[in-house]
């Protein structure tokens, strides 16, 4: 069974401060702009990043520490970091999680700047610490554990190997130590992590690969580009013939509307036809931008194989208002089979995922500066259990 999220940490991370929340089956942020809504999406995605071996990387992008650090006051010989954890396990029932449930494992991370003396360039984001606990049994275990260049790992047998001496202070040991059949738990986690797609900017512009033909292969899930949608489709169409939901869900946003897949040659493409002009196929390159951007929402959230994890941040950018209650049914029926994060500004999509899920969106807010959940202490209390 996947691992699925069961809570996030963040501190240090731009506007927020330190804030621990956890997470169900459906997760909704809603907020106006400039609260940090992105910054905890980001914070999310750079957990995965720490899995793939590209944190420091990803964080010398933004800017460096500089940027990415916490601009707020700080206490007296308060060290600058960056801290992010995730605690995955296997799902309960009835869209909750306990530790009854199944497997547990936590993961964090500290990233810094150099010290004076240590190798590395001067404004490189280095790890400081970072470690794997194993929460499922009696007491925890420590799987995998580093400060600065020292650490070890558990191997299958529980036995500690020492870290390599050639781990770089911007490599992680979670991205580094890819040896499933030395250290199996750390490959659990590391490929549950890889395994979460995040959707946030499917171009519509003309020379966007959402409106040329993609190659022929059958492909279970959409890239996080969306450059595959139309292998997505067929893969639903001729592989799976099985296009109900799919169906079903553009009938919602565009009465009178179909999908048209044709069989695939040495690439696959789609169209759609309206009621108005049914025997008229619109080829991809001529849909407009929101349609073209709420049929990548349905391939990301329709695909026969879905991540572990689908996060979606403001997909209802360039939808028109008419869109987002089917919008937030699709959301609710991916939510029936995966873990979906959306991150959002609009009250109508909110509002639409809350009657189509009974899930309560979480309302994020900004405080001197300090971006805060309503509802969740900075430690991850929560005042009620609907938000």
């Amino acid at each position: 069974m996947a691992l699925q999220v069961w809570s996030v940490g963040i501190e240090g991370y731009r506007s927020v401060r330190r804030l621990h929340f956890p997470l169900k089956r459906l997760n909704v942020f809603i907020g106006e702009n400039g609260v940090g809504k992105t910054n905890l999406y980001r914070g999310l995605q750079l957990v995965q990043a720490a899995a793939a071996g590209s944190l420091s990387r990803e964080l010398a992008a933004e800017g460096g520490m500089e940027s990415a650090i916490w601009a707020g006051p700080h206490k007296k010989n308060e060290r600058a970091r960056i801290k992010l954890r995730a605690e995955l396990g296997t799902m309960g029932s009835d869209y909750a999680y306990s530790a009854e449930a199944g497997l547990v494992q936590q993961y964090e991370v500290g990233v810094g700047l150099r010290i004076p003396t240590g190798a590395g360039f001067l404004l490189e984001p280095q790890i400081k610490d970072e470690a794997l606990t194993f929460l499922s049994g009696r007491r925890p275990v420590t799987m995998m554990e580093r400060h600065g260049p020292h650490g070890f790992a558990r191997d299958e047998e529980g036995k500690r190997h020492d870290l390599n001496d050639d781990l770089l202070p911007s490599e992680t040991a979670l991205g580094s130590l890819n040896h499933p059949g030395q250290f199996p738990d750390l490959h659990i986690v590391r490929a549950a992590m890889l395994g979460w797609r995040f959707y946030h900017a499917f171009r519509t512009d003309p020379a966007s690969p959402l409106r040329n033909p993609c190659l022929a292969v059958t492909t279970p899930t959409l890239s996080s580009d969306g450059a595959d949608l139309a292998a997505v489709f067929a893969t639903l169409t001729h592989i799976r013939e099985d296009t109900v939901d799919l169906d079903e869900t553009v009938a919602d946003a565009f009465p009178g509307a179909q999908l048209v897949v044709p069989e695939p040659g040495r690439t696959a493409s789609f169209g759609m036809t309206y009621a108005e002009f049914p025997k008229r196929v619109f080829e991809a390159s001529e849909l407009s931008d929101g349609t073209l951007r709420f049929l990548a929402l349905a391939g990301a959230l329709l695909g026969y194989r879905l991540p572990p994890l689908v996060a979606l941040n403001e997909p209802e950018t360039s939808l028109h208002p008419d869109l987002l209650p089917a919008l937030g049914r699709l959301i609710a029926r991916a939510a029936e089979r995966t873990q979906v994060w959306v991150v959002t500004h609009s009250q109508i999509l909110a509002d639409a995922l809350e009657d189509a899920s009974g899930v309560r969106p979480r309302r994020v807010y900004k405080q001197d500066g300090e971006t805060l959940i309503k509802g969740i202490s900075r430690l991850g209390v929560m005042d009620d259990d609907e938000g």
